[in-house]
């Protein structure tokens, strides 16, 4: 059975913002003899809206380990 873990960032702004500071950061780098997948996540959302108006972006890939 393969196994996967997953990272999951929030960025204020952008999905992309969030997957950007999972590489930078090389999370997945400390999983490496783990074996099987890792999924980093990325949320992102204008904090600033107004509530009840929030959008949320989110964005996964896919990571072999």
């Amino acid at each position: 059975m393969a196994r996967t873990k997953a990272f999951l960032k929030y960025h204020e702004f952008s999905a992309n913002g969030a997957i950007d500071q999972i590489r930078e950061k090389q999370y997945p780098d400390a999983l490496k003899g783990y074996g099987g997948k890792a999924l980093p996540i990325g949320i992102g959302y204008d904090k600033n809206a107004e509530a009840g108006k929030r959008k949320h972006t989110y964005r996964i890939e896919k990571v072999l380990l």
